[in-house]
């Protein structure tokens, strides 16, 4: 069953002409409905075999969103639609009586749009941030989550009450409902408005999407679980970019590099213990009889290995970090979104044991402004901060909160729990919203209240005492697949002519040649090039051809070969950037490349050197 519920002024719906032969009997007038939640539904062939079940769970659904909104006036109006493989009409009019049945015995008001008729509709939607949310619920035996493999976290998340407020750069904490959003936080203005809705599914296809496709970067592998990605080499040449940037970050930060199995013990006590305090879906699979899960951070294997070693306070604080290829987390299937949410992705994972509260605060901010220098190393300015917490550790913290908002100099969102429903508390994200105004966190860090109790974590403190630590969480970038998304998004979104960061660039420099006659000359002056990603369009094609084939690659620099720049050894280099072009030579650009890559990982291309010899990887 897949629903769209929409807060409304008024629908009025006009029943045109039957669409199907079983349609319901129905006048042709027009009926018009006032303050209402308008229930848009397309029950589903995998809903053919639990119907009641179906009907229940949408009803729970409807009554959730209806008590957000506070309405109780429904409109059930039945749209195919919304799912490529609908039910039979039998089974989709069955449970639309029920839903209606079972609603109206909850006391709402409730009546449907004509089953089976095509209808002519205006709607006047309020446009809230509650006022649009879709569900996809799922309701079959054999399909439908296990109670065991759903976190107790998650589902305490459900019965959390938040409240929201903005932050100002001085610490003034303002209700988000009455704060006056400029043109300056706008973004911020978006990143509430997403938070608040919790509309995680896209009801489009978002822009990284096509362009991680249209680049041969990554592409959905339809011969996997949904969720798992494949990548083309130069998909595959970023992603590895990026995974030693960050751990070379980590790492020049004093974390320790480690690495742990990917595969857990399901009834080991401390784990499953902890599976139920982490607020994600499990992987689970079966070997020898036996259960295990697969990991969806590196706590596991981290924890584990403190537990089993001699910590001093000498050590404090303590950081490992994993690169974790992969991760898995079981997300809902409507919630995948190409690069920006996967079921399985890499997370460079740091923890970090500190003395006490004290310190962990201490380290909280200094991974704040970590975090900071990460996303100025990606080149991301526009992102947005979101900080989460208790009533009870805003009411104990209130000015290490506030020194976070004039860390970051500019507004922050924060949400304020009515209580601690997992293992952490505070924790802050980095936020990249992108064209779509769906928000992804990138940089963030938790403090860790309990798993260093739960695993055994001790240190011996200088009075020679054993005593229990904090542990902070830490993602110095976020996740690398969701870098990816950002960095796209943020191109799309920002600039003229899209283009990644130079050192990401899998072609930093491409040369075309006038002629033939040129190739050769062309495969001289890369050999000339030290340390750079150059390639040489060699196809026959004519030179406004090359040049938009550059373009439609985004290559930031493009420089055309003839007679004229051999005898001069002037080369005229177009810049994506600006669409400009600039006489240099091949030393100028070098000095150029490198000033732009210094502290930055390389790899050299990840594609044969001339464009004719590629193969296409992406239609």
């Amino acid at each position: 069953m897949r629903i769209l519920t929409l807060h409304s002024d008024f629908i009025e719906i006009l029943p045109k002409k039957k669409a199907i032969k079983t349609a319901e009997s129905a006048e042709k007038i027009k009926k018009k409905f006032t303050e209402c939640l308008v229930v848009f539904m397309s029950v589903e062939k995998r809903d053919e075999s639990n119907p009641e079940g179906t009907a229940q769970d949408t009803v729970e659904e409807i009554k959730k969103v209806a008590k957000q909104v506070d309405t109780k006036t429904i409109v059930l109006y039945p749209y195919v639609h919304l799912s490529s493989e609908p039910s039979s009409p039998q089974v989709g009019k069955q449970v639309l009586d029920q839903v209606e049945s079972l609603l109206k015995k909850s006391k709402y008001t409730v009546d449907h749009a004509a089953f089976g008729w095509y209808k002519a509709f205006t709607i006047s939607v309020k446009g809230h941030p509650l006022s649009e949310l879709s569900r996809e619920i799922v309701s079959v035996p054999g399909v439908a989550k296990k109670e065991d493999d759903i976190s107790g976290a998650l589902k305490e998340e459900d019965k959390v009450i938040s409240e929201w407020f903005i932050m100002d750069p001085s610490g003034k904490l303002i209700d988000a409902s009455k704060y006056k959003f400029s043109n300056k936080t706008e973004e911020l203005k978006k990143f509430y408005n997403y938070e608040v809705a919790k509309a995680r599914e896209d009801k489009t296809t978002p822009a990284h999407v096509k362009y991680m496709k249209s680049l041969e970067l990554v592409n959905n592998e339809p011969g996997s679980d949904p969720g798992n990605l494949t990548y083309y080499p130069k998909g595959r040449l970023i992603k590895s970019l990026l995974e030693l940037w960050v751990t070379q970050r980590a790492n020049e930060y004093g974390a320790m590099e480690v690495e742990t199995p990917i595969m857990y013990d399901y009834e080991h006590p401390a784990l499953k213990d902890y599976l139920n305090r982490f607020p994600a879906r499990q992987y689970v699979v079966e070997s020898a009889k036996k259960k295990y899960f697969l990991r969806f951070a590196a706590c596991f294997g981290q924890f584990l290995m403190k537990a089993a070693a001699t910590i001093s306070y000498k050590n404090l604080p303590l950081k490992m970090y994993e690169l974790t290829r992969y991760s898995f987390r079981l997300e809902k299937r409507g919630e995948l979104s190409g690069l920006r949410r996967q079921r399985a992705f890499t997370m460079p994972d740091m923890h970090t044991v500190c003395k006490n509260m004290n310190s962990a605060k201490h380290e909280f901010s200094e991974q704040f402004k970590f975090g900071m220098s990460c996303m100025e190393d990606l080149e991301i300015d526009q992102y947005e901060a979101g900080v989460r917490f208790t009533k009870d550790f805003w009411k104990d913290n209130k000015k290490f909160i506030e020194s976070l908002a004039k860390l970051i100099k500019r507004p922050i969102l924060i949400e304020m729990w009515n209580k601690r429903f997992a293992y952490f508390d505070p924790k802050f994200e980095f936020n990249v919203v992108d064209t779509l105004d769906k928000a992804g966190a990138l940089t963030t860090v938790q403090i860790d209240h309990e798993n260093a109790k739960r695993y055994g974590i001790e240190f011996t403190d200088e009075d020679n005492t054993k005593k229990i630590p904090m542990i902070l969480h830490c993602s110095p970038s976020g996740g690398i697949e969701r870098c990816m998304w950002a960095l796209i998004e943020n191109a799309v979104k920002t600039q003229k002519n899209p283009s990644l960061p130079l050192w990401l660039s899998p072609t930093q420099i491409r040369l075309l040649p006038m002629n033939d006659e040129m190739i050769p000359h062309c495969e001289e002056l890369v050999k000339a090039f030290d340390g750079i990603r150059i390639d040489i369009d060699d196809r026959s094609e004519s030179i406004g051809k090359k040049v938009m084939g550059a373009e439609k690659e985004w290559i930031p620099l493009t420089i055309v070969i003839g007679n004229k720049e051999i005898e001069s050894g002037k080369l005229p280099v177009r810049f994506r950037s600006d669409s400009k072009v600039k006489e240099m030579t091949q030393g100028e650009i070098e000095i150029l490349i490198k000033k732009e890559m210094i502290g930055k990982p390389f790899k050299p291309l990840p594609l044969p050197r001339r464009v004719s010899k590629r193969p296409v990887f992406a239609h």
